[in-house]
């Protein structure tokens, strides 16, 4: 699964590209924002070539959340997680009450609503113009109902830690 993912993600950045966007794929990924994963079919051209043969719905509906954000904010880093992105907004912002609250929200949510919860966050990652490793949120949204916990752990101790995002060079992973 992580080929597939690092295969998707790598599409979706060729999409992006600066020199020649594709604009036209761009708008059909985000027509899948706010509406039921994996049924608008405007994105099936798009995400279903980068579907592994062997997939459980899921899954199957993470390639379709992540394609619909990426297009919305294409902003792009390699280093860190979603928690330090959300650290970066915070320190931009020079509050973190309110975030710190919807962000307590976010790890405490189901995996039914996650998709609702991480749109707001990338909405808010969007308005302050902080990039996303998306590569590891990918593989993060999919291991967000293991027992242990260890992505929203992960992802409290980044935002929650006294070192600073930007200089941080940690690649996911558990």
């Amino acid at each position: 699964m992580e080929e597939n993912i690092f295969r998707f993600v790598g599409m979706l950045k060729r999409l992006n590209n600066p020199d020649k966007p594709n604009r036209g794929a761009l708008a059909m990924l985000r027509r899948g924002l706010g509406r039921p994963l994996g049924e608008v079919a405007d994105m099936y051209p798009i995400i279903v070539p980068y579907l592994p043969d062997q997939i459980y719905r899921k899954e199957e509906n993470m390639f379709y959340l992540i394609g619909a954000l990426f297009a919305w904010h294409p902003s792009n880093t390699e280093k860190g997680n979603f928690g330090d992105s959300l650290k970066i907004l915070a320190a931009a912002r020079g509050e973190s009450e309110s975030l710190e609250r919807r962000f307590i929200s976010l790890l405490n949510c189901h995996t039914d609503d996650l998709p609702v919860h991480i749109r707001q966050h990338v909405g808010l990652l969007k308005s302050g113009d902080i990039p996303i490793n998306w590569i590891q949120l990918f593989k993060d949204i999919l291991k967000w109902d293991h027992p242990d916990k260890f992505v929203q752990k992960k992802w409290a101790k980044a935002f929650w830690s006294k070192e600073n995002p930007e200089n941080n060079e940690k690649k996911g992973g558990r």
